[in-house]
């Protein structure tokens, strides 16, 4: 019981600063956009409560939600496709790395 009262102590700040930062950064979307766009493109300026919901949309959009660590893993690092490259013969790799080069070329 103890235990768990101590986590819960560690985790309340730690959502008070997640949501600190989110209102700073509505402030900082505010201030950059009117700073820079009513000049260049004849937009409007924004209200603060406009930026952080403009904030949140672009999240939605083009970020999503992701919490943790970002893992650049390779494209076999599945390991239904480590196992499926693992099994494949010397001739069968060099072919299917010469297709995949032929597929993806620029």
């Amino acid at each position: 019981m103890e235990r768990s009262n101590r986590r819960n102590r560690r985790r309340k700040p730690f959502f008070l600063f997640i949501i600190a930062g989110l209102f700073a950064l509505g402030a900082v979307v505010m201030f950059l956009w009117n700073a820079i766009l009513p000049d260049i493109a004849a937009v409007s300026a924004l209200t603060y409560w406009q930026a952080l919901g403009l904030l949140i949309l672009s999240r939605i959009l083009f970020g999503g939600f992701k919490c943790g660590p970002r893992r650049n893993r390779g494209p076999f690092a599945h390991p239904r496709f480590r196992e499926k490259f693992m099994n494949m013969s010397r001739e069968e790799r060099i072919n299917f790395r010469n297709e995949w080069k032929e597929r993806f070329k620029r």
